[in-house]
């Protein structure tokens, strides 16, 4: 069961992390990763909340597979993420690269905390 609850929530996250990319990217006419970035962060939010959520409102261990594990394992993208930053990075836009590592990095966990604190709060 807990296998099936990944899968289906994967089978949601994937292509919600493509189309998210592919609207937010053809918005900004920039090298800068804008729709990675914003999927991770927004992953990052999500995975807080549901965090949070278990730990304090019980919702169920399951849940978290589904929608943790599942939808925001396959919504958010390391691989993505480290691929654009190197492309960044052999093209010259070191100050891009730059930001989008260490920019993924502290508001990913900020956001993270930001969805742990709202969840708790509530």
């Amino acid at each position: 069961m807990p296998l099936l609850l990944v899968f289906l929530g994967g089978m949601l996250g994937a292509p919600l992390r493509y189309l998210t990319d592919k609207v937010i990217q053809a918005r900004h006419d920039s090298v800068f990763p804008f729709g990675t970035f914003t999927v991770n962060i927004a992953g990052s939010f999500i995975l807080g909340s549901l965090a949070a959520a278990v730990a304090t409102h019980g919702l169920p261990p399951n849940v978290l597979l589904l929608l943790g594990t599942g939808v925001c394992g396959a919504l958010t993208t390391f691989s993505t993420f480290t691929f654009e930053t190197v492309r960044l990075l052999e093209d010259g836009s070191l100050a891009e690269a730059g930001l989008n590592a260490i920019g993924s990095l502290l508001v990913g966990l900020a956001a993270a905390a930001a969805g742990y604190a709202l969840l708790t709060w509530l």
